[in-house]
């Protein structure tokens, strides 16, 4: 077990803020399953800053399966090794998946947000972004009723916003704009995970608060 990373260095020079250790943490939506490493939102977002002439150092911990349980286990050891200026945070599809109760996913949610807060990780330094609307993906009825998946994960989101803002983050509301590449169908071969167009708009989203 344990987390795997690959420290990535891009720009020559650094921005007007200084170099960016940015750490993402998540699931599959983060690793970007189902579609090349370099087209996730993490990379995009890296190639995007690179672009402005800012120097990145990006550690994607990110691991496919991974619920709040295996993120704190995993996941949350790198912030002593990376140290990172900046995080994004994407969890809990996984919880909802594997039956986690609302209680439950909450209150793991909030000993994450301690130990990021402890490393300093607060307002624009820690976004949180919700999991996307996969109950209209291709094979949601997999995993049960489409309208009651769709309840279940603005729900999980709900909770994740209220966490996000309890902690001093910023919860980046991508949820309108994800309903719209779900319903457009921008999902890889796989049938339930984001294609890179739709990782490309996550990464415009996120890019201003850096």
């Amino acid at each position: 077990m344990g987390w795997h990373a690959v420290v990535v260095m891009v720009g020559l020079v650094s921005g007007a803020d200084g170099p960016i250790r940015y750490l993402a943490l998540g699931d599959s939506f983060t690793i970007g399953t189902g579609t090349p490493e370099n087209l996730n939102f993490p990379s995009q977002l890296r190639a995007m800053l690179k672009k402005q002439g800012r120097e990145v150092r990006l550690e994607n911990v990110a691991v496919n399966g991974a619920s709040t349980r295996e993120l704190i286990r995993d996941g949350l050891p790198a912030l002593a090794v990376v140290k990172p200026t900046h995080v994004t945070l994407a969890v809990g599809a996984n919880d909802l998946v594997r039956g986690s109760g609302p209680a439950e996913y909450r209150a793991r949610l909030k000993q994450i947000f301690t130990k990021l807060t402890a490393a300093g990780l607060t307002g624009n330094r820690l976004l949180v972004i919700p999991q996307p609307d996969w109950s209209q993906a291709p094979i949601a009825e997999a995993f049960g009723d489409r309208a009651e998946l769709r309840t279940r994960i603005e729900a999980y989101n709900g909770i994740l916003a209220e966490e996000t803002k309890a902690a001093g983050g910023v919860y980046v509301d991508l949820w309108p704009l994800m309903v719209e590449q779900g319903a457009k169908k921008l999902f890889t071969s796989d049938g339930l995970h984001p294609n890179q167009k739709a990782y490309t708009a996550w990464a415009e989203a996120l890019l201003p608060r850096f």
